[in-house]
Formats: C-alpha cells, structure tokens, sequence
C-alpha cells in the first residue's frame, strides 16, 4: 500500500465519523426496553406488597372471627392453663389447651432432635465434601423430599411408623409422640438442609483458605472456622423448623392419635393445636361458642408463628440483644 493510498483511507474514515454525519440519538425518548423495565418493576413490587396484604388478611379475619370468644367466654387462666378441652360438654363447656400446647410443643421438640442432626449432617456434607454431579443430585434430592405433601407424610406414619413402633416398642398403639415426632423432623430436615446449606456457602472462601494455611485439617476448618461465622443463618435454619412444625396439621393429626392428653412418654398419644382445628371446625355450628374458641386457637397459633419467624429473622440478620 502507497502512501497516497494510506492517507486516502484515513480521510474516508474520518469522513464516516464525522459528528455532523451521524444522526444524534434522543435519550429521552421512552422505548419499548423503558416500559418493559418499569412494568417489570410494577409486578414485583404488586407480587411483595400483596404477600403482605394477604397476611394482614387472614389476621383481621381470624381475629374477627373469633373476637366474640375473647369478649365473652374468654378467661386466661382457664384457656390458657386448663387441660380440659370439652368444649361439647352438656353440663359445662370448658375451653382449655394447655394438653395442645402440650402436645404441640412435644412432638415440635422431638421433630427438632430429630431434624437437626439430619438436617445440619447433611447440609454441611453438601456444601463442604460434595462437589459436581453428587453435589447437584443431593440439592435436587433434597428439593424434592420438601416437596411431599403432608398427607402423604401422614399415612407413612400411620400405615408404617404404626406397627413398626408396635412391634419393636412392643406398646399397644404406634400413634404417638414418637410417630409424629420422627415423621414431622423428616418433614422439616429438607427446608433446614437448604437454609443451612445456603449459610454454610455465604462463609468467604478466604476464611477456610486462612485456616488451611495455619494447618488446620478439613473438620478444624468446619467446626471452628466454619460454623461459628455460619452460625446466625443456623440458627435461623433450626427456627424456621420450629416454626414448620408447630404450624404443621396433616401429617401431625394422622400420626398423633389425636388424644387430649400432657404427655408423659413419647409413647403417649397426643393431640395438636392445628389438628384441633382441622378436626373441629368442619362440623362446628358457625357462630357458636365452640366454632369462636376454634379461631381462637387459630390466634394463638399465628401470634406463635410470627414471633418464631420474627425471631428467626433477627438472628439471621445477627441483631443481638443487650
């Protein structure tokens, strides 16, 4: 190439740059990308202020439905404190749930024995140890088991756990605190596993890499490295299970034996909050005294619930109290 032919290309180049040839862009005009952005923007912020709106929702409407209970046959020490749930009683109605809080609370305790172990194992196993396709088949595995409805968890219990506690406990009914219990910490081991496991991965690498480097072996890097800097997001793995089982009906009705008892075994039968409501309120005269106590329960239950989850949430974000 001569050097004319070289200066020749150079001016058609700064030709085609030249400012006044080219046609100047409007920034402020609206497109299509702009609307779709901002309809994008509208749907999420509908789809996270509805999930609100609904909560508050339900709450007025329970409350609504069961503040007649707390301005007339409501009494604290009676509701609260008394173990006596007959509320079809001919001579004297009585409205206590202590035996549910009881029942509730022993089957959510033993489900947490349970579920932490398995759930924590686990979790650790996948995020530490797993690495490609085992890695990936037990996330999936584990999606999959939190996906099995609670019905079909309750007829593993009574038509599995059921004789099976019989014949090795050799006592004369399967349906107890046991039963729900190992079948509720099954339930609640996947949703764990998965929270647990996301904390685990939100530890910096460096922080294992430091550990290495001062010759720490692979479980002094788990249990003094890692689960220490994880351990708000299990904590609030292990509370979130909490809350799980005390809101669990289904599963908890079937394997239970639904006895209004305070348990004093696990080989008691027991009855649940939610499994009171679940098999009272269909054949519940509406607006009877009964029918109000019922949704009474079911206040007690969400205030429960939300300050578990509300507590679930502060650790998860390390809020410490003084």
């Amino acid at each position: 190439m001569t050097p004319d032919e070289s200066i020749s290309g150079k001016q058609k180049t700064m030709k085609k740059q030249n400012p006044a040839t080219v046609k100047p862009v409007n920034f402020d005009r609206l497109n299509r990308d702009w609307y779709v952005d901002k309809g994008v923007q509208t749907l999420v912020f509908v789809g996270g202020i509805s999930a609100i709106i609904f909560i508050i929702g339900i709450f007025i409407f329970i409350t609504k439905e069961g503040m007649g209970f707390l301005l007339a046959d409501f009494s604290f020490k009676e509701f609260f404190l008394s173990p006596n749930w007959r509320p079809t009683s001919e001579n004297k109605a009585t409205y206590g749930i202590l035996a549910l809080i009881a029942g509730t609370a022993s089957v959510t305790g033993l489900a947490m024995l349970v579920a932490i172990p398995f759930s924590l194992g686990t979790a650790i196993f996948i995020a530490e140890f797993a690495t490609g396709k085992t890695r990936e088949f037990l996330k999936v595995t584990v999606e999959l088991l939190a996906a099995i409805p609670s019905v079909v968890w309750g007829f593993i219990g009574l038509a599995i756990m059921n004789p099976l506690i019989i014949d090795i406990f050799h006592v004369p009914v399967g349906l107890n605190v046991l039963n729900a219990g190992i079948i509720l910490g099954l339930m609640a081991a996947p949703i764990m596993t998965s929270i647990a496991e996301d904390a685990l991965k939100a530890v910096p690498d460096r922080y294992r890499e430091a550990a290495e480097a001062l010759g720490a072996t692979r479980w002094q890097v788990i249990y003094k490295v890692v689960l220490p800097a994880a351990k708000n997001g299990l904590l609030g793995a292990v509370l979130l299970g909490v809350g799980r089982g005390f809101g669990e009906t289904m599963a908890v009705l079937m394997a239970t034996g639904h006895s209004i008892n305070i348990p004093t075994s696990v080989f008691d039968s027991v009855r649940a909050l939610t499994a009171t409501i679940a098999a009272e309120l269909g054949e519940t005269a509406v607006g009877s005294p009964h029918y109000k106590a019922l949704f009474t329960i079911g206040i007690a239950l969400f205030l429960i619930t939300f300050i578990i989850n509300l507590i679930a949430d502060l650790v998860v974000r390390g809020v410490k109290k003084g």
